[in-house]
């Protein structure tokens, strides 16, 4: 049988769980009409013919969304807005209503309904329109509330691990070392390796380097301004938050995680806003697997990181401010082709400490002079400075390789 409007059926609204509406008019066209639209629009429609049996079936059978008529007789529409804002404050209602009344709508929205239609609808899109405008907006805010929840529950994980820092240095590093990933990692065609050494028993250094999905790999060395429990903190607060980019990508496929400028940006904002008196030094890089391209941004980060490919060594020139410092900074994304082999080899500025102490250079440059060839673990790199035979550390040294060879 056909249906009294154009086939509006969405085949991706079916794929999922069909929403509920309740419509409650007096007006038995109006409200046939009504059901007939929604339904054919994909919708589950129930009806009824006065506010009594409206909030009866409200209560009975919860939809997602109200339709309600103004003018009724018995219960009218203000007293039916008020019992179902008091049932479940969440559940938007629309008005609808031929008086069109600027009393009217100031009041009904005062008492919680989040639109108001006037009759006759003679175009039945705008109808449309409102239902997906307020299932939208509820699933906003659903969002928001998971998220606020998922942040609060971050939160109390990083209270909890600052807690453990004061209590325990030694539990505090071990803690830190567990948000670390794996000191050599492979990654399809790209391999990773990494090395930190602490100064003392907790790091303001931090790194790690994660699979975005099956085309994309993020990576980061970050160093934290100061030493002990409060810069440890920070590193940990860092990878709370670089998550929360990572998981928008996964979930509702916002790609800021993909562009390091804007990853550095919302860092910066996070970093001012939580007031901690800390700033970080960072190099956050995006490797598109398919395409073989790296994409970087450098907050304030040095030394800079170091480029190997073939015979040629390079330092990046490009540069930046701290994040966390200045709330006016905005951070540039920069692009280089990662051809084979490659690699990229990023320092903490304790390995530049660690130079001074062994030949009395304090450069980039110096970097340039390192015997890397034979040496493809960061760890034979730590090695390579003697950084272990030191009796004390001037700082924290850090050390991450990103690598792909040749074909074999």
């Amino acid at each position: 049988m056909d249906t009294l409007f154009s086939n509006r059926n969405d085949p991706l609204k079916k794929a999922d769980q069909i929403q509920k509406i309740l419509t409650i008019d007096d007006d038995d066209l109006v409200r046939q009409s009504i059901v007939v639209f929604l339904e054919d629009c994909g919708y589950d429609v129930i009806e009824a013919d006065c506010g009594e049996d409206g909030v009866r079936l409200f209560e009975s059978e919860q939809p997602q969304l109200v339709l309600c008529d103004l003018r009724m007789p018995g219960m009218d529409g203000m007293k039916v807005l008020e019992n179902i804002t008091r049932i479940s404050p969440d559940t938007p209602v629309i008005v609808i209503s031929g008086a069109g009344l600027i009393n009217d709508v100031v009041e009904a929205l005062r008492l919680g309904a989040i639109d108001y239609l006037i009759k006759p609808i003679s175009d039945l899109a705008v109808l449309e329109h409102a239902v997906e405008g307020a299932f939208s907006k509820q699933r906003l805010e659903s969002e928001n509330l998971r998220y606020k929840k998922e942040l609060e529950d971050a939160n109390n994980e990083l209270r909890s691990h600052l807690n453990v820092l004061q209590q325990d240095l030694e539990a505090g590093r071990r803690a830190q070392v567990q948000l670390l990933p794996q000191p050599y990692t492979q990654l399809g065609a790209y391999e990773f390796s990494h090395t930190v050494v602490p100064s003392l028993d907790l790091s303001g250094d931090f790194l790690d380097y994660f699979e975005i999905d099956s085309r994309y790999i993020g990576f980061y060395v970050a160093d934290v301004s100061g030493h002990g429990s409060a810069s440890a903190f920070v590193t940990m607060m860092l990878k709370s938050l670089l998550n929360q980019p990572l998981r928008d990508y996964r979930v509702n496929r916002d790609d800021t995680i993909l562009h390091p400028d804007r990853v550095l940006n919302f860092l910066n904002q996070e970093l001012i806003k939580a007031n901690l008196e800390k700033y970080v030094t960072l190099f956050f890089g995006v490797v598109d697997t398919h395409e073989h391209q790296l994409t970087y941004s450098i907050g304030g980060h040095f030394p800079r990181p170091l480029l190997i490919q073939g015979t040629q060594r390079r330092i990046l020139q490009e540069r930046g401010f701290p994040v966390g410092m200045f709330d006016w900074v905005n951070y540039e994304s920069h692009s280089l082709s990662l051809e084979e082999p490659f690699s990229l080899v990023m320092f903490s500025d304790g390995v530049l400490e660690c130079i001074k102490l062994k030949d009395g250079d304090f450069s980039e440059s110096s970097l340039l002079e390192l015997e890397l060839e034979h040496h493809h673990q960061a760890s034979d790199i730590v090695d390579l400075l003697s950084v272990r035979g030191l009796e004390r550390l001037p700082d924290d040294v850090s050390i991450l390789i990103l690598r792909k060879r040749d074909h074999e």
